[in-house]
């Protein structure tokens, strides 16, 4: 879980400083900086999985994927930042496996990841690209947690079932030799010995993402913790796409596989077999619950299934309406198909991290969009009861510019994006800036959240801009057909039925 978040540096974030709760909505105009908030949390996923290069190939620029990695610095006119840092306080998972299997468990679950990334040009026998200028894991005290916490959560409950162990020394530090030259240690965990020496200078790749169980349990579980940040970008095209028997069980971030989780989180079997009496009411139940769901969205769903096909070893899901007829993925709505996926990754107890998600509105009508914030907050861990299978510790942040989105979250779970021009040796520049909320958790002392001119919501509470006056001098004909078009939202009979309308003030 993502608690909270430092950038600069970074494309249009400098000195961003975000905490995150179970559920935060993100609302902000075109271009203000939204999406490269999830674009920094996808690259620290990626840095905690990837060769740094590799890392930064997969963020997007205004083209699609980066081809400069200049591009990712933050720009002033013509010059760009020399260096970038990221700060991520999360709790981890307690246990896990590394890349071969091997158990880890973590000596403490709160910590703060920092990384300082700068720009190498061409010249001492490098290539031009990333370099490492400091990178630490340290814990954070249980005792502080009050501090660093602040969204509602219960302490006697929620609290201390993520909150485990302790330590008192760093997991990775960067320091200096006599030289000067940077080295970063990764000290051993668990055992004793002396920590294990990484130049920066030549390190392809964070220190982070090359940790095992044997050397750094704690490392490498904040490793797993990073790569379970997914950007869900869904995309009807894949949800659409039957599977085949053998398909990955767990929904990628474009939602394909949707049908074989389903299909296994209903309990269903690879081989043919006929189901014992308890798997098929277990199968029936995670059914059943999953289409009360898109019940919510659509009226006309009786049942949710996966139809198994033994010769074309296909898995199809399918919507049974209340007639009685089935509509396969194929034919279902890009609306409906979204709202499936989340639906089943509400179900699955392993899908577990950070789940961003841009603009979650889209396809749905307006009437269904409370039916769409409800499933996203059930998505996200209920941080009022102990965390477990039931209650899998997941986390969900999603970016609209939507009013019927914006007017409809919890208040404590909204933050609004602009930007704000600052200079810098006489150049004026545009940063992205959130704020809250007044009276929210976010907005309490110590170091709290800059807050939202409530100006600035007008245009979500009241987005009808009211009618203009225009005179018709000088007009050609077309135009002044044009003006005396009536809007849908000048219509008298319609008035009292407008937020904010002045017959209805």
């Amino acid at each position: 879980m993502l608690t909270r978040l430092k950038v600069s540096g970074f494309k249009n974030l400098e000195g961003v400083d975000i905490r995150f709760g179970p559920f935060t909505c993100i609302a902000g105009s075109n271009g203000v900086g939204k999406s490269n908030l999830f674009d920094a949390i996808r690259f620290l996923r990626g840095l905690a999985d990837q060769p740094l290069i590799e890392a930064a190939s997969t963020v997007r620029d205004e083209e699609g994927r980066t081809s400069d990695i200049r591009s990712l610095f933050h720009r002033v006119g013509d010059s760009y930042a020399d260096r970038m840092s990221f700060v991520a306080e999360m709790i981890i998972p307690p246990e896990g496996v590394d890349d071969l299997g091997q158990p880890a468990k973590a000596s403490t679950t709160f910590l703060r990841y920092t990384l300082e990334l700068g720009y190498r040009g061409n010249g001492g026998g490098y290539p031009s690209g990333l370099e490492i200028v400091k990178e630490e894991l340290v814990h954070i005290n249980r005792s502080e947690a009050i501090d660093f916490l602040r969204f509602p959560h219960k302490a006697a409950t929620w609290r201390k079932s993520v909150l485990l162990g302790r330590r008192t020394s760093p997991l990775i530090s960067t320091v200096d030799d006599e030289g000067g030259n940077r080295i970063i240690k990764l000290h051993q965990d668990g055992v004793s010995g002396r920590p294990l020496l990484r130049p920066a200078s030549k390190l392809p790749r964070t220190v982070l993402s090359a940790t095992n169980a044997a050397e750094s349990p704690t490392a490498l579980l904040a490793r797993r913790e990073m790569q379970s940040w997914h950007l869900l970008q869904l995309e009807p095209s894949a949800l659409r796409r039957p599977d085949d028997f053998s398909a990955p069980t767990r929904l990628a971030a474009n939602g394909a596989h949707l049908a074989a989780t389903l299909y296994h989180l209903a309990g269903g079997e690879r081989e043919s077999s006929e189901p014992r009496l308890d798997s098929d009411i277990h199968a029936q139940r995670v059914f059943s619950q999953v289409a009360n769901r898109v019940a919510e969205l659509i009226d006309d769903v009786r049942h949710v299934r996966v139809d198994r096909d033994l010769k074309r070893e296909l898995l199809t899901l399918e919507i049974t309406g209340r007639d009685g007829t089935p509509h396969p993925a194929r034919a279902l709505s890009d609306g409906t198909l979204r709202f499936l996926a989340l639906a089943v990754l509400e179900q699955d107890p392993v899908a577990r991290g950070v789940w961003c998600l841009e603009e979650p509105e889209n396809g749905i009508h307006p009437e269904r969009i409370p039916a769409m914030l409800k499933l996203l907050r059930d998505i996200a861990v209920d941080a009022q009861e102990d965390v477990g299978p039931d209650n899998p510790l997941r986390q969900v942040i999603i970016n609209t510019h939507s009013p019927a989105v914006v007017a409809q979250v919890p208040d404590d779970s909204l933050l609004v994006a602009e930007t704000r021009e600052l200079e810098s040796s006489g150049k004026a520049y545009r940063v992205a800036h959130f704020a809250c909320l007044p009276d929210t958790w976010r907005s309490q002392p110590p170091q709290p959240t800059p807050g939202v001119a409530k100006g600035r919501l007008l245009a979500y509470l009241n987005p009808i801009e009211p009618s203009p006056a225009e005179s018709d001098d000088g007009k050609s004909e077309g135009a002044k057909a044009r003006s005396t078009t009536r809007r849908v939202a000048d219509r008298q009979d319609l008035q009292m039925l407008l937020p904010l309308s002045d017959s209805a003030r």
